[in-house]
């Protein structure tokens, strides 16, 4: 017995080991990218041809002469673009964390020289994502607060809401995104569809990091504060403009070390981390938005942006 005990033993180990090679290989596959020539030597092409749900794609336009006029738009929002050289053009695609799976139209257009139109088109795909349902025990006012908390929690929405509706029509970052806290290279919680005190709450659009109070805080990318002051329910919170719009969003701060106005480069200290707002204990809530579409942040810095 205790031979063939061994031996069912040594099975269940490499069933296991095969299990945690798969799960552990399975993010490090890669997606196939989408390329296609649109003529008269332009080429489009995004690092993926699909996405899931909160995720991020790079469009990359190459041409051998010289384009104007360039825009794009994706299921009808607008796609701003950067120049990387007079032949090399970037733009940022985010999914947002809710947006129905399927497949939605990718349009490009432009002037080539001698005013002769550029027109190219895709279609990309998008994904369900696989976000948890987390319960949370919370004071009773976040859940229900009285008729001043809620206008005050209104009006801080209606500030976020307006400075991601006015974004800065040039790019102000130079170089990759940085990771907010030194020597933490993840985070948890982004997408997760959040219950409070048995009352279902909008998915969770942020990454949650956990550390100790004081632990201090870094700009992720040079950006101009549009924000920086105390909100109902995300307590001390900055926001930052990088430009084309893309922001990124720093919230349950101990204390805010920036003002609005600033122009920050990355890692430049914006705050340190805290407990303030609506939260279970210290941590920083760190969050992307990329025209409009709440976006994993830890996707900005794996794409190796820059």
């Amino acid at each position: 017995m205790a031979p063939l005990l061994i031996r069912l033993l040594l099975r269940r180990a490499f069933i296991a080991a095969i299990g945690l090679f798969i799960v552990g290989a399975l993010p490090c596959v890669a997606r196939a990218q989408q390329s296609q020539t649109c003529g008269k030597g332009v080429t489009l092409r995004l690092n993926a041809s699909s996405a899931g749900q909160g995720g991020l794609l790079e469009l990359t336009l190459s041409n051998v002469a010289p384009v104007t006029d360039l825009t794009g738009t994706w299921a009808g929002n607008p796609l701003p673009f950067w120049a990387a050289s007079s032949q090399i053009h970037h733009a940022l695609l985010g999914i947002d964390l809710e947006r129905a799976p399927g497949k939605y139209d990718l349009n490009v257009s432009g002037k080539l020289p001698d005013s002769v139109p550029l027109e190219c088109k895709a279609v990309i795909s998008v994904v369900a994502g696989h976000f948890t349902i987390e319960r949370l025990k919370v004071a009773d006012q976040f859940v229900n607060p009285n008729p001043e908390e809620s206008a005050r929690a209104e009006k801080d929405s209606a500030r976020i809401h307006e400075i991601y509706a006015h974004p800065t029509d040039e790019r102000l970052w130079s170089g990759k995104f940085r990771m907010p806290l030194d020597g933490v290279t993840t985070g948890h919680n982004f997408g997760t569809r959040r219950v409070l005190n048995g009352e279902a709450r909008s998915p969770h659009a942020g990454l949650d990091m956990p550390a100790k109070t004081g632990t201090p805080i870094h700009a992720s990318q040079r950006g101009r504060v549009m924000l920086a002051d105390d909100l109902f329910n995300s307590g001390n919170t900055v926001i930052l403009d990088h430009g084309l719009g893309v922001y990124t969003f720093y919230c349950h701060m101990s204390a805010i070390k920036v003002a609005a106005g600033d122009m920050v480069n990355a890692g430049t200290l914006i705050g340190l981390v805290g407990a303030t707002g609506r939260v279970t204990g210290p941590h920083l809530h760190w969050a992307l938005n990329i025209n409009g579409a709440r976006v994993n942040p830890l996707q900005i810095v794996l794409l190796g942006v820059h």
